[in-house]
Formats: structure tokens, sequence, C-alpha cells
């Protein structure tokens, strides 16, 4: 179902994006994977030092884009191989990601130390970040849910190579719903532990956290719901604009820190060390590929039926 027909039927009706939305949600993965191995880079330089495990994610992250990027050229003359050269780089990503968390959970665990306090609070919040390696395989799930076709669209059916096909138990556009949900609150998980270190001195910090909790579960419930009314697309494209909001505020707050900080000045050691520029970004993030998630789903010549055409299962 063309949801964002839904919302705008009088803008939208009859019209079609000239690019599908499979496209658009595998640009802004691999615009993601470039901005991840950039953000590995300046967290894995606060030790002064990069080792070889750690330069495989800042590595990684461009190279994925650049396959990325060439799927998407690719796919409009053959979508099976460009599904493929974009699989098996974001396969690497999920793994990346995974062996990263690994990795960050083997340095929280303090060895030696009696049963029950190899893990405190302290160590979760003052250590390394948890959540962040599962950033990349965040990205790669979302990237292999755009690269596979469904046929017919919103039927759960993925187009494998020749006649196979793959049942899902959902649509592709459920699960970007859950899958964006899912995102948002490993943003605000990983906002939580970051912002523990002040304290909460700030009490506009609390603000971020009530608006994505509200945006998570307008994800999820546009994820349950079988046929959404436009009075839940407008709850959930409303929040998806508070995550842009957030996301931006926090940017400029924490650039405005790290200047502070710098006395005005444009010091990269401060931007390494101080407040995470790129972290806000991520709310920013989640709600560019929630609104993404509404988009015309069919491909193709099908893509000139109307809106009310395509079931939601």
């Amino acid at each position: 179902m063309y949801y964002l027909a839904i919302l705008f039927p009088n803008l939208l009706k009859d019209r079609r994006l000239p690019f599908t939305r499979d496209q658009v949600m595998l640009l802004v993965v691999a615009i993601n994977e470039f901005f991840l191995g950039v953000d590995h880079y300046l967290a894995h330089m606060i030790s002064g030092t990069i080792r070889m495990e750690e330069l495989s994610p800042i590595i990684l992250g461009p190279v994925v884009g650049i396959f990325l990027i060439i799927a998407i050229v690719i796919a409009e003359k053959n979508r099976l191989l460009a599904s493929i050269i974009a699989t098996i780089p974001l396969l690497a990503s999920i793994a990346m990601g995974i062996y990263g968390w690994y990795l960050h959970i083997d340095r929280t665990v303090i060895s030696g130390a009696p049963v029950g306090q190899q893990i405190t609070i302290h160590t979760i919040v003052w250590g390394v970040p948890i959540i962040a390696p599962l950033t990349a395989s965040f990205i790669g799930c979302l990237g292999i849910s755009a690269a596979w076709r469904e046929e017919p669209a919103d039927s759960g059916r993925l187009v494998l190579a020749g006649k196979t096909r793959l049942q899902l138990p959902f649509s592709k556009t459920r699960a970007y719903f859950f899958l964006i949900a899912l995102g948002t609150l490993a943003c605000l998980i990983s906002s939580v532990l970051d912002h523990a270190r002040t304290n909460f001195v700030n009490p506009w910090l609390w603000f971020p956290y009530v608006a994505g909790l509200f945006s998570v579960m307008c994800c999820i419930l546009l994820g349950v719901i079988n046929r959404p009314s436009r009075g839940d697309l407008v709850a959930y494209t409303t929040g998806m604009f508070i995550l842009i909001l957030i996301g931006l505020a926090g940017t400029i707050l924490h650039v405005e820190s790290v200047l502070d900080a710098s006395g005005g000045h444009w010091v990269i050691e401060r931007f390494i060390r101080g407040a995470p520029f790129l972290a806000p970004a991520l709310f920013a993030d989640m709600g560019i590929l929630g609104l993404i998630a509404l988009l015309d789903p069919t491909e193709g010549i099908k893509r000139n039926k109307t809106p009310e055409t395509n079931p939601v299962r």
C-alpha cells in the first residue's frame, strides 16, 4: 500500500515518483555506510592509535557503500546481479557489527572480578559503547531488505534466482517499520548511556527520550496494524519528523559544547574526545528512513497502479 498517497491523496493521486522505494532506501544505506567509516575512525582515535581490528570497520564502511552504489546503478538492467552485489558486502557489514559487539562486550567485562561484579553500571556507562558496533549490523539488515525485490508488492514474497521465491512472515513494508523501531530504540539506549555520564543535569535531555519512545511505539504499531488509518499514518509521520528535529538539534548542541570547551575554536582533538557530534544525527537518520518506508513499494510497470490496488498482509 502506498502510504504516502494516503497521507496526501490530492497531491499524489495518480502520480508516481521516478524512483522506487528500495532504490532510495539502498542509497541512504550506502550513505550510512560511508558515515559509519568516519564515525568508527573518530571513535577509535580516542585511544591515540588504531589497532588492526579497529581498522577493519573504518575501511569496510566506505567499501560497502561503493558496492551499494554500483548495485543501484545496474539494478535497472539486472536486478538479480545488483541484489547479489549488494548482499555480499552487506553480510560482511552484519558480521563486522556482531564481531565488534563481541569485542566491546569483552572489554566491558572485568576479568577476574567476583561473580556478579564482572559487569557493572559504571563499566557500562564509562566503558566502550556496547551497542555502537551493532549499528553496522542494523544497516546491513536494512540494506539486504531493500536489495531483494518483493513481488507482488506487500506480499512478503521475495524474488530470488529464477523462479525461486522466499516467503516472509510479513510484508517488506512492515519489516521496515519493525527495523526502524529497533534502530530507534538502540539510539535511545545509547543516548541514555552517553548522557548518564553527565548525571542528566540538563532537564532538556529527557525530551528526546520521551519523543523517541513515542516514535518507537508508532513504528511498532504501524507494523502490527494490517490496514492503518490516515490518523495512524499522521501520528507515525509526526514521530519521524520529531526524530529528525531531535537529531538536528542534538548535533548543533554537541558541536556548540565542543566549541565552548575549545574557546570557540575548531580544534580537531576536541571533536574526537568531546561530545560525539555524529551521535545525535542517528535520530535524524531513523526519521528519514521512517519516511522512506512510506514511499510506493511497487516496482516496474506495476507502479502505474492506483494506491488502493496493493493489499497489505
